[in-house]
């Protein structure tokens, strides 16, 4: 499904009806759409898998709706809530919902084959981004400038900006390279799904999301969610609420996959040069496969700033659910082994 996750199907879904199916969490990392990484981390699967269940159960604790059906017990059996595995989970089942074929001629992707295929079930070939602030490494800084957001700043500055209202933006999801999209744009690809409704959901989860993570000492800057549009009903899929989803940030310092970004362009910066080289002459040229056009490629990661990224994962996880499905160091030795990066 994605370089980091993968799925089985135990039901197909129908134009009408929703199927069944498991998601399969790996240990493989991606960093500027790149794809599988060299290196795993290792626990990343079930930390991911963790966070992202206790989030939907908190969603459905609030009544709202979702394609979570529960965790699979690592000695299989049907799906169960979170709290009755013995062990950090690596799969999670799920409803499923169509995704129909989007075809596409060089970079134009022709969406309304996609919804008179999709019926009454699919799943919005959009992202909804939510952002509680702008933290350094957002892609807003390089697409707008704060007072596009009624900030008071010429530039932006060299620390993450709060916002007082969140900002809800909408991207593409099955193109071969992401792209922001005006409101009118976005309402015409999510089809049946209402362009305000979505806008809805995403602000919901979001509230709740950041309420949560205050609890347990986070901040949470920005995140997303993917949706399933069934018999007029949304439902928030994929997964919620992670650190490849969602930034969030512990004692001023950042959690999330941005860090392993930030990361590479310190230590790698010829190879992230090269993959916005390639991005730039996939577009002028009018062709969606960028990385065949790259002339680099990313090097492995040393054992030692795996380790710290397998901690962020797994003492992350334990400090945001509250309980210690991962042996790892403290939420604060973590953060400190990050600072020393």
């Amino acid at each position: 499904m994605t370089s980091v996750k993968e799925f089985r199907i135990e039901e197909p879904a129908t134009a009408e009806e929703l199927g069944h199916g498991v998601f399969e969490f790996t240990d493989d990392y991606s960093v500027f759409d790149w794809g599988k990484m060299p290196d795993p981390i290792p626990d990343k699967g079930a930390s991911l898998c963790t966070m992202g269940a206790f989030n939907f159960e908190l969603l459905a604790n609030e009544s709202i709706r979702t394609h979570y059906r529960g965790v699979l017990p690592a000695d299989g059996g049907k799906p169960v809530g979170l709290d009755v595995v013995d062990e950090p989970p690596t799969e999670m089942a799920i409803a499923l919902s169509q995704r129909p074929d989007l075809p596409r001629e060089g970079t134009d992707y022709d969406y309304d084959v996609y919804h008179e295929a999709a019926g009454e079930n699919y799943v919005v070939p959009l992202e909804i981004v939510f952002r509680n602030s702008v933290p350094i490494g957002s892609s807003l800084r390089s697409r707008t400038d704060p007072a596009d957001h009624g900030l008071d700043f010429e530039t932006w500055p060299d620390e993450p900006v709060d916002l007082d209202d969140p900002i809800v933006e909408f991207s593409t999801k099955y193109e071969e390279s992401d792209r922001y999209l005006d409101r009118t744009e976005a309402d015409a690809i999510a089809g049946k799904a209402p362009i305000e409704d979505l806008d809805g959901l995403a602000r919901e989860v979001n509230d709740l999301v950041t309420r949560w993570a205050a609890t347990q000492g986070f901040a949470h800057e920005d995140g997303k969610i993917e949706v399933v549009y069934h018999q007029g009903n949304l439902l928030v899929a994929d997964v919620v609420g992670t650190f490849d989803e969602n930034r969030f940030a512990y004692d001023g310092q950042q959690l999330s996959k941005e860090v392993l970004r930030q990361y590479h362009k310190r230590t790698q910066p010829k190879w992230v040069e090269a993959v916005d080289v390639a991005k730039t002459e996939a577009k002028a040229q009018g062709v969606a496969d960028w990385k065949g056009l790259c002339d680099a490629a990313p090097a492995p990661l040393d054992d030692d700033v795996l380790q710290v990224a397998r901690d962020m994962y797994a003492a992350g996880a334990n400090a945001y659910v509250g309980e210690q499905f991962f042996d790892a160091p403290s939420i604060e030795d973590a953060v400190a082994a990050i600072r020393d990066l």
